[in-house]
């Protein structure tokens, strides 16, 4: 049996949990968005800082790695999203990390990577920022810009696991097809 992944990947504020957890009910099969599975992580833990958000986002990334791990000795295709970054981002290498994984398991990999103007995704980020859906845990705890925003975004441009790629802008979210994308999965899982 052929081990498959599903990676969804891009900037902030892009639709990515949102477009997994579909893509998850659709396909009939789990989805561990990094976001959530932090949350989870932090829910007994006050994070005072965010230095402290960091690197529970380091243990949240380890739990998703240990987590795809399972899944995938089990011969079980996955569906694993966020902000992943290339080398050189942060202390860890998460596409290093991520490509190790696939090398190891032998994976198929389809990548969806997500985009947008990033005037765009800022307002949507400084929304979802006030929201108390978000949790302390996924909050920045910090005065930021447009800027920073915007050079947060640009540094996950580097990201790539190889394999098949297809690009999503979400400027504009009701232009989205997800039929297009849910087929093209569907294709991926039974290809």
């Amino acid at each position: 049996m052929e081990n498959k992944l599903i990676v969804i990947q891009g900037y902030l504020a892009a639709g990515k949990s949102t477009f997994a957890r579909q893509l998850s009910k659709a396909l009939h099969i789990p989805c561990f968005v990094k976001d959530t599975f932090k949350s989870a992580l932090c829910e007994s833990i006050d994070l005072a800082s965010r230095e402290e958000s960091s690197r529970f986002s380091a243990v949240a990334f380890d739990g998703l790695l240990y987590i795809a791990e399972r899944m995938l000795e089990a011969g079980q295709p996955l569906i694993l999203e966020g902000n992943f970054t290339p080398p050189g981002v942060k202390k860890k290498d998460e596409a290093g990390a991520l490509q190790a994984l696939l090398r190891q398991y032998r994976c198929r990999l389809l990548t969806f990577r997500f985009t947008g103007d990033t005037q765009v995704l800022f307002q949507r980020f400084i929304a979802r920022e006030n929201s108390p859906e978000r949790g302390k845990a996924n909050t920045m705890m910090t005065a930021f810009s447009q800027e920073d925003f915007d050079g947060w975004c640009r540094n996950l441009d580097g990201f790539s696991l190889g394999g098949e790629t297809i690009g999503i802008d979400t400027t504009d979210f009701a232009a989205i097809d997800f039929e297009q994308y849910l087929t093209a999965a569907r294709q991926f899982l039974n290809g």
